[in-house]
């Protein structure tokens, strides 16, 4: 008999998924957000490329500009009624022009039309004529005539401005400072060459007459304590004989130094510090051999002289100190040479620039600063010219022809001051004895030659994010191995956030207690400092050293990870002992002072200084690389830290072994981040450092970092001037630096990633 069993029905249990329509309509939903995060995370990404090309495009727009070459634009010509020109000029405005003739007529014009305006004609004895024409530093307007009968008559020609009718007006004055009637110099003997300066002493003449006779006249001013009457006093020098054929005299500005160009290729220095003893210095060669200097001028400033040769040549000279205190003429850099011979050197009233005609009626537009040429070509095809004058402002330029044609030209020449070369070479300046890298952009007068190199800066920030490092790297490494692998998870509960909660600590906070209290404190306990980060951690391993033989009871009770609680006593305890002990230490090795010996061998200290710098923004930099690199270190998978110890590898060898390859990627990230930390800090440099753009790696001087030069600078500069656009140039510069050494980063951080992802 056949026996039929049945089984209990089989319950299905409900699925969890959704079905039918629900399911697709999810599906759908989730499709929809995951295009969204795909082209959302596209998106961004681009939005950040473009914001760093945006970044990048508007810094060149600012930067652009400094690096472009001078223009001449011709406008309106027009015809004055004026013989050839001796002398020419174009006030601020450009608006009245001034032409002074060899008859000694000074006539003001229009700029703009031509139409004559005040004439002056100066009152010569009869039966003379003008035999010499000298003119002082270009803002002083000052003018000399050097007679044929031995006379000299000085006169100064200034510019007016009123507002009637809210509309500006411009009034031409011509003065006698000197008084009307012409000056005795060399009574009966023609004046062949003459100069005019004033100075803090007064106004002084030079002269040469046709006897070859070199005279020095010294006219004060000096004022009646009592009835206010002025009189003029003046002094008669006879200085040592000159050349016999003399071309041009100079005398700079102090009064002290005299420049004589022969009717050859040579140039005369004489010291008149003292003019009663004058002293014949040197005779240098200006230009080449068998060549003639044509021209001489000096730059605003009546420091440098531009000396042009009948060759065309150009070249810059000033005075320099040799070892024995003494000045000599030194040649000092060139410029492009003109077809032509040298006609006129026209210097700017507010720069170190000058411009240049030639006998070929070449116009050369140079600047002594950054040795650039900014532009040479002819003025005007056809037209021959005498002279030119240049606005103050550097914007107008008129070109007088020897029949009382001028031109009028416009002139763009915003930025010559500096150029790619002068910013990262050195730069022989005025008044220096050899070239140097020197960052010193302004000051309060208009003669000053700015001295804009990035070299000072550039080094100062990687002087200050290098030293900085030193500090922080190895703290913050060590900390973040011990913290993630050896600390029990307790403890490093509390530890980790404590470190990372300083990285909200303000750095202008950090840099004002680096200023005020840690630069006095090194400064007074230098050796105990040195003692402290030299010896340090050899007495935290010497601890760890004499904890292995602590009883076996102690270190059970203790506890594996808490050990790092029994460094806290012993490292207050060296640091205490270090700082009781140093003035002890001074007094037995350093004669009291260790800052103190330091000066006396040489080696400059400043209060505020490297070391200061580095151990300041080291706190500063810590929490950042402690926080990626403790999670790099503590994300190491415990598969293969167990698989290591398994295979009978210590802790130690362990975490050298296994653990610092496997986070070196993150390690590695970590370093880089708290390195551009570092690199744009502005807030601590700032307070903590003299601000001294030195060019050194000296760890007890100061420095001035990129950021911090545009953090104080860019405030006080003119918008659009020259140093608000290098100041650009330096942002762009950091800028540049961190984006191509994170770059540089990221792709070493790959490959080692991808050398040790197979563990």
């Amino acid at each position: 008999m056949q026996q039929t069993s049945t089984s209990a029905p089989v319950t299905t249990r409900p699925s969890l998924l959704p079905s039918g329509e629900k399911r697709a309509r999810l599906r759908r939903w989730r499709s929809f957000k995951d295009k969204m995060s795909k082209y959302g995370i596209a998106f961004a990404g681009i939005s950040v490329v473009a914001a760093f090309a945006t970044i990048f495009v508007y810094l060149f727009s600012e930067v652009g500009p400094i690096f472009s070459s001078a223009s001449v634009e011709a406008e309106q010509s027009y015809q004055i009624n004026s013989s050839k020109p001796l002398y020419t000029n174009l006030e601020r405005y450009s608006e009245v022009g001034l032409n002074v003739s060899a008859s000694g007529e000074l006539q003001f014009f229009d700029a703009l039309t031509g139409q004559a305006g005040e004439k002056v004609q100066l009152q010569l004895p009869a039966q003379t004529s003008i035999s010499a024409f000298a003119r002082g530093e270009p803002r002083s307007g000052l003018l000399a005539l050097g007679l044929s009968n031995g006379q000299a008559l000085v006169i100064k020609h200034e510019y007016n401005l009123s507002y009637p009718d809210d509309k500006r007006k411009v009034v031409p004055v011509v003065t006698y400072p000197l008084g009307e009637t012409p000056l005795d110099l060399n009574p009966g003997q023609a004046l062949k060459s003459l100069a005019v300066q004033e100075g803090s002493a007064g106004t002084a003449l030079v002269a040469f007459a046709a006897d070859g006779r070199l005279s020095y006249h010294v006219f004060e001013a000096q004022t009646e304590f009592m009835t206010g009457e002025t009189t003029l006093v003046r002094t008669d020098y006879s200085l040592p004989d000159a050349p016999k054929d003399v071309s041009r005299i100079l005398l700079d500005t102090t009064l002290h130094n005299l420049f004589i160009a022969e009717g050859n290729e040579k140039i005369h220095y004489y010291d008149v510090t003292n003019p009663a003893q004058a002293r014949y210095v040197e005779a240098v060669s200006a230009v080449a051999a068998g060549q003639q200097v044509t021209a001489v001028e000096f730059l605003v400033g009546a420091v440098s002289l531009i000396v042009g040769g009948s060759d065309g040549s150009l070249s810059q000279w000033f005075l320099v100190r040799d070892e024995h205190n003494n000045f000599h003429l030194k040649h000092i850099r060139d410029f492009e040479q003109h077809p032509a011979a040298i006609r006129q050197i026209e210097p700017e009233y507010s720069r170190k620039g000058f411009l240049v005609l030639d006998a070929a009626a070449n116009l050369g537009i140079h600047y002594g600063t950054s040795a650039r040429t900014l532009a040479l070509e002819p003025l005007l095809e056809g037209t021959s010219f005498e002279r030119i004058a240049i606005s103050p402002i550097n914007t107008a330029l008129l070109a007088f022809a020897a029949d009382g044609k001028v031109q009028r030209f416009a002139l763009e020449n915003a930025h010559p001051d500096v150029s790619w070369k002068a910013m990262w070479n050195e730069v022989w300046y005025e008044g220096r004895g050899e070239s140097d890298y020197i960052w010193q952009a302004s000051s309060g007068s208009d003669e000053f030659e700015a001295k804009m190199s990035l070299v000072p800066l550039a080094l100062g920030t990687l002087k200050a994010a290098i030293f900085a490092m030193l500090f922080a790297t190895p703290l913050a490494i060590m900390s973040a191995l011990y913290t993630a692998y050896f600390m029990t998870p307790k403890l490093r509960g509390k530890v980790k956030p404590t470190i990372e909660i300083m990285a909200a600590l303000p750095t202008v906070i950090l840099g004002f207690l680096a200023g005020l209290w840690l630069a006095p404190f090194i400064e007074k306990y230098l050796s105990a400092v040195f003692a402290i980060l030299l010896l340090l951690p050899f007495m935290m391993l010497l601890a760890a050293y004499l904890w292995r033989f602590a009883p076996r009871s102690w270190r059970e009770r203790f506890g594996l990870g808490w050990e790092v609680l029994l460094l806290i006593p012993v490292i207050i305890g060296f640091i205490w002992l270090c700082v009781s002990l140093s003035p002890s230490v001074d007094m037995l090795f350093f004669n009291g002072s260790l800052r103190q010996w330091f000066t006396d061998n040489g080696i400059t200290y400043d209060q505020r200084n490297a070391l200061v710098v580095g151990i300041a923004m080291g706190f500063a930099v810590i929490p950042n690389i402690f926080s990626i690199a403790e999670d790099a270190v503590f994300n190491v998978p415990r598969h293969l830290t167990q698989g290591s110890l398994a295979l009978g590898a210590t802790p130690w060898q362990t975490m050298m072994g296994v653990v610092l390859p496997t986070a070196s990627p993150g390690i590695f990230a970590a370093v880089m981040v708290g390195f551009g930390r570092a690199v744009g800090e502005t807030m601590i440099v700032l307070m903590a450092t003299g601000n001294s753009p030195v060019v050194n790696f000296n760890l007890f001087e100061g420095m001035r970092t990129l950021s911090a030069n545009i953090a104080v600078e860019l405030p006080e500069t003119a918008v659009g001037s020259t140093h608000f656009r290098v100041l650009f140039l330096a942002a762009l510069v950091l800028f540049v630096f961190t984006f191509v050494f994170n770059t540089l980063a990221e792709v070493i951080r790959q490959r080692l990633r991808q050398r040790f992802s197979n563990l």
